[in-house]
């Protein structure tokens, strides 16, 4: 089964969300859709995320006068933003082109996360912004709301989530435990760099600062979509994170090599996250490119359909 079709054509709206019938969540309700209000979501965030995509990566040195706040490290700048152009796909994916819940649901739980830790480090640290800038008040008016709004329109959406089919393609258990893995140590990572910066600030491969610490360690945080396959170990739960996750690891590969001149190569975690880095990469495009001749042979599938 294509991870791109819909679930039963009785009571479904492919595109916008629209509900015929049952609009409770419930019974016929359940057909799995992505709500309109979703993709309206989506559609209200994916601007700001291209364009600060768009400051970070292409003039990392003129953060002082176009961002938030000064990033005195190029390569924090860029991190940042191959995160904005990897929710950037996210979300346009979201609005233009998926219609199954299922496929999107985790990585609303990672974007949810992300900006809320964001929103603290903003309050934490409020006195280092730059408080006369539009960017500061779209910063700050963007993470005291995405939080809430992004929480709100998955609790309603997930009233609509249905039961994954029988003959649903899943993950092998070795695949499930793996992308479980790295999204729980991209988390892990995520939450010693937010909580102890100081300490973070003397073994990480580039300088931080306590702020950038905690906006490096809320961006490793949007790894907790890979958890999520310990609650849905179906293919197309995974899927669209893959995507996401090539896009994000080919601009921080970039990244890394246009600002080679700030790695600390004295310390191994530098050594380690680059290799670490490159190895991921390679597996989600070997992966990548094994789905799609997969799904170009007939009557051949990424992985077997397992019953629950």
């Amino acid at each position: 089964m294509s991870g791109d079709e819909g679930v039963g054509g009785k009571g479904r709206d492919d595109r916008g969300g629209g509900m015929h019938g049952d609009d409770r969540g419930d019974g016929m309700g359940r057909d799995d859709r992505v709500l309109a209000t979703t993709r309206a979501l989506s559609a209200f965030i994916a601007p700001f995320l291209l364009v600060a995509f768009v400051l970070l990566y292409g003039f990392p040195g003129e953060t002082k006068r176009l961002w938030a706040w000064p990033i005195q490290s190029h390569l924090t700048s860029m991190l940042l933003a191959s995160a904005y152009l990897g929710g950037c796909y996210f979300f346009l994916h979201v609005l233009l082109v998926e219609r199954r819940w299922a496929a999107v649901r985790a990585g609303f739980v990672s974007v949810a996360l992300f900006a809320s830790l964001l929103g603290v480090a903003t309050i934490l640290h409020w006195d280092k912004f730059s408080h006369g800038k539009v960017a500061f008040w779209l910063w700050a008016g963007l993470y005291f709301t995405a939080p809430f709004l992004v929480v709100a329109a998955w609790l309603r959406n997930q009233g609509y989530a249905a039961s994954p089919a029988p003959d649903a393609p899943r993950l092998a258990r070795v695949a499930r435990w793996v992308v479980a893995g790295m999204g729980g140590l991209a988390v892990l990572t995520g939450v010693v760099l937010f909580v102890a910066p100081t300490w973070a600030i003397g073994v990480w491969p580039w300088a931080l600062t306590p702020l950038t610490s905690r906006v490096v360690g809320a961006t490793f945080c949007l790894g907790a979509a890979g958890l999520w396959v310990l609650v849905d170990d179906r293919w197309e739960a995974v899927r669209v994170m893959r995507r996401v996750q090539l896009v994000m690891f080919a601009l921080i590969l970039v990244a890394a090599l246009r600002a080679r001149h700030e790695l600390l190569t004295d310390r191994p975690l530098t050594w380690v996250m680059g290799a670490g880095f490159m190895v991921l990469f390679a597996l989600s495009a070997a992966s990548a490119v094994s789905d799609a001749v997969h799904r170009s042979t007939p009557g051949r599938h990424t992985v077997r359909p397992q019953a629950h």
